[in-house]
């Protein structure tokens, strides 16, 4: 592509700087399709119960094993900048409701694929991206009206979803006891409000630790601290635990300025010492005065501190982060106190036992039975670290749309049953529509037959088969008719007990539909140049970003 942008009187004149790359209309938006389907196609494999995992190795040589969307995204290193908006999209689900990290990208990528389609017949993309639009707020309306509408705190309900979200996952064969924990700790630390029930994710503190299997996971109604007790001599269990939780170090605090003491003799030396130890021994009585028998410390103690605490029989732990600071006071109702001389008994939690125990072979810190726990800890065990780092993203998953149920209790069933309906119900609406419009809403329905289509390329049926079945069985009226990946068949999801929330596939359908218009609207791509010599990306930079011409 020349940097010449023009011809004025004979004259040439130069608009961008020498070794900028410009790439125009067509070739542009072909370029950046094709790179936006190809990461959909990286993930579209890893889809359902069927679907495969991806080995992944850093730069490092660390290996991730995985087939959560965003995860495989995240850590594969995009290069092509369309293809960098198809990942956003994958997090950015990941963060609003926590599962369909695959299923957008996938659909993301087949509403480019017949897009371009459309273009290559002349059709205009901002009339795609308008049918579009339109079709997807049509697809939100119709999944809305077939959605069951379910009381939020049915756990049996909720049990289902989390169960649906780990059956695509390593954990599937272990999904029935780790919903069960799931389920119990998310309905613990939801709070009702007026308007319905609000849920943190992260007031489930997520421990993981190496051995064991994953049926040893467990549900502590309280906290697990990866720290030991500071001092040998402390007890290492404590039952009706009374808790004191100091964000202020037991130490000797220096000066804020500079200051000397001259000391002369032996006897003044003795003095000082023995003043420093008044001090911390005023710190642990004031302590012990409020009945408190453990005490977790933000900050660093200082041994004679510890030596005091001992004596009293007071099991501490020290230097914890200040997330789980914030967890312990939800969790046992103590107050975060900064300043000693503030500690009364009103400021102190309790639990029903605070033991150390030999977890593999770190000693960790466990404060179970609170009361009320408004923060509760998932312990995962499994064979190795893999498996572990993989049981937890599915466990977040599962927390996430178990909370997106709490909040939003409206749920659809799975296996691709939901977008093969609203594809079904869409066709009959394109007929509304005038113009070419209609052109981009048929293949939007399409677009969205790709989910349950995938699903069942995963589980080895004939895609054709498939599709000309599952439209058979859906036109007679059967909405929950889907693809059961287990036994490679079509059946009723619903009776399967796979249901997933609405906000999921909302999210799904919302965030697809965005990325792809933006995309399309794409006509010409600039590339600055990082260097006066030669395009960026050296020889196979086709006027792109570095790695775009290997897309």
């Amino acid at each position: 592509m020349s940097i010449q942008q023009g011809n004025v009187g004979g004259m040439p004149v130069l608009i961008l700087k020498e070794g900028a790359t410009q790439t125009r209309g067509r070739e542009a938006q072909k370029n950046n399709l094709t790179a936006a389907k190809l990461i959909s196609e990286v993930v579209r494999t890893s889809l359902g119960p069927r679907g495969m995992d991806k080995m992944l190795v850093d730069s490092l040589g660390d290996v991730t094993i995985t087939n959560d969307g965003a995860t495989i995204l995240k850590e594969i290193d995009v290069q092509h900048p369309a293809a960098k908006m198809m990942v956003e999209i994958s997090k950015a689900t990941d963060n609003e409701v926590g599962d369909g990290t695959t299923s957008v990208v996938v659909l993301a990528g087949s509403l480019l694929e017949k897009a371009e389609e459309l273009i290559t017949k002349d059709v205009h993309p901002t009339v795609i991206v308008d049918g579009y639009r339109k079709s997807a707020a049509k697809a939100i309306e119709i999944m809305n009206s077939i959605a069951q509408k379910i009381q939020p705190d049915d756990k049996n309900a909720l049990i289902k979803i989390a169960k649906t979200s780990m059956q695509t996952k390593l954990v599937s064969r272990e999904a029935d006891e780790l919903a069960e924990i799931i389920v119990s700790a998310a309905l613990q630390v939801a709070e009702k409000t007026d308007s319905g029930y609000k849920m943190d994710v992260d007031d489930v503190k997520v421990e993981k630790k190496a051995g064991g299997s994953l049926r040893d996971t467990s549900l502590i109604e309280g906290i697990v601290l990866d720290k030991e007790v500071v001092h040998g001599g402390m007890p290492k269990k404590i039952e009706h635990a009374k808790i004191a939780l100091l964000n202020c170090a037991l130490e000797i605090e220096k000066t804020e300025f500079d200051a000397k003491i001259n000391i002369s003799s032996p006897e003044q030396m003795h003095m000082f010492l023995e003043e420093e130890n008044r001090m911390l021994k005023e710190m642990v009585d004031k302590i012990q005065s409020t009945g408190t028998n453990v005490v977790i410390c933000q900050k660093g103690i200082d041994d004679i501190a510890q030596h005091y605490l001992a004596k009293f029989n007071i099991l501490t732990v020290r230097r914890v982060k200040e997330s789980d600071m914030t967890k312990l006071a939800r969790a046992t109702g103590a107050r975060l106190v900064n300043n000693i001389d503030d500690l009364t008994s009103k400021d102190i939690g309790s639990a029903n036992l605070v033991e150390e125990r030999k977890v593999e072979s770190d000693k960790w810190v466990f404060i179970e039975g609170c009361k009320h726990p408004k923060s509760v800890t998932i312990l995962i065990r499994g064979g190795s670290q893999r498996v572990v780092d993989e049981a937890d993203r599915s466990v977040h998953d599962a927390l996430m749309v178990t909370k997106d149920v709490l909040e939003k209790p409206a749920i659809v069933a799975g296996g691709g049953s939901p977008e093969s309906y609203t594809a079904g119900k869409l066709r009959e609406w394109t007929s509304t529509l005038s113009g070419r419009e209609q052109l981009a809403a048929e293949k939007f329905a399409e677009a969205l037959e790709s989910i349950p289509l995938t699903l069942a390329e995963n589980a080895g049926m004939d895609p054709i088969d498939t599709t000309t079945e599952l439209r058979a069985k859906q036109s007679k009226g059967s909405k929950w008719m889907g693809i059961d990946a287990r036994n490679a068949r079509i059946t009723d999801m619903s009776k399967l007990d796979i249901m997933e929330p609405l906000a999921v596939k909302e999210q799904i359908i919302k965030s697809a539909t965005e990325v792809a218009s933006m995309i399309l609207r794409i006509d010409d791509v600039i590339a600055s140049s990082k260097s006066a010599g030669g395009p960026p990306g050296g020889p196979g930079g086709m006027g792109m970003p570095p790695g775009m011409g290997d897309m």
